[in-house]
């Protein structure tokens, strides 16, 4: 804020989203986004549905195999996805 007590946009829009408490809700938003960049286009076509609740990213796979084989790197890709979105915004991943 300026002398004037004006706002850049940037910062009346952080102000907004702080105070209706969105903040959280956007950064889910982002991680979501960040999937396909983190886990690749082809773990990308076989995901049906991401989901963001308490923590926790749900992930609905339609291929059984790929889902046990996605099981085995739940860490690392935690930690890419929070990497990318420069925050920790998921604790672990349960893919159905």
């Amino acid at each position: 804020m300026n002398s004037n007590h004006e706002y850049s946009l940037g910062d009346a829009i952080k102000e907004v989203m702080r105070s209706l408490r969105m903040e959280n809700k956007l950064q889910e938003v982002n991680l979501m986004a960040s999937w396909e960049p983190v886990v690749g286009s082809m773990i990308a076509r076989h995901t049906e549905h991401l989901a963001v609740k308490n923590r926790i990213l749900y992930v609905n796979l339609d291929s059984s195999a790929l889902r046990s084989e996605l099981m085995m790197a739940r860490s690392k890709i935690v930690k890419a996805l929070n990497k990318e979105v420069g925050k920790n915004i998921i604790t672990d991943i349960v893919f159905r």
